[in-house]
């Protein structure tokens, strides 16, 4: 009995190889797909204003 239940669990662990690796892969693509999208943004016009305003609000609460 615990002979069939150690390898009903060698099963189940083999089925799931590599689904590490594929979360980590898919999560690896949606951060470099934002991280294209987010660099699109600030690289623009208006997301260079954007920057440019917010640096200025904070360089205006520094004390020096």
């Amino acid at each position: 009995m615990a002979m069939r239940k150690a390898l009903q669990l060698a099963r189940e662990r083999a089925r799931e190889t590599g689904a590490t690796t594929a979360e980590y892969a898919v999560c690896t693509g949606a951060a470099v797909g934002f991280g294209g999208l987010l660099f699109k943004m600030l690289t623009s016009g208006p997301g260079q204003q954007f920057l440019s305003t917010v640096w200025d609000h904070l360089s205006s609460m520094l004390p020096f």
